[in-house]
């Protein structure tokens, strides 16, 4: 019995890495592109986050495809969750991202190196 329930743990992650992620089609609106999100763009959810310096838009457009697919890996503990970037701005050497966590719609931001882009093809 207890081979039994020892095999049973080590296969659960195993399983786990084996899940199919649904992604969805990348949206056609709602995500900020070519330029510094706004207090409008955060109210409707189409951005997550602002860089603001005194009262004013302090962040600058990353040139990259906006929307597209990611992973966004968790420092430390190394988890991967499927997202969806919607935005992506800097200013001065920190690059940051916007995005949603597939199938939740959770709005996130992190660090352009926490993520591993995938692109605007849908990943299989």
């Amino acid at each position: 019995m207890r081979t039994l329930l020892l095999a049973a743990l080590f296969l659960t992650p195993a399983l786990a890495l084996g899940q199919t992620i649904a992604w969805p089609d990348l949206p056609e609106t709602c995500f900020v592109s070519g330029r510094s999100a706004t207090n409008e763009d955060v109210d409707s959810g189409c951005a997550a986050f602002l860089i603001n310096v005194k009262g004013k838009a302090a962040g600058t457009p990353i040139k990259m495809d906006i929307p597209q697919y990611a992973m966004h890996i968790e420092a430390g503990t190394l988890k991967e969750t499927p997202v969806v970037i919607i935005q992506a701005e800097q200013n001065g050497k920190i690059k940051a991202v916007g995005y949603k966590e597939v199938g939740t719609e959770q709005l996130g931001a992190a660090l352009l190196k926490e993520l591993r882009l995938l692109g605007t093809k849908k990943p299989t």
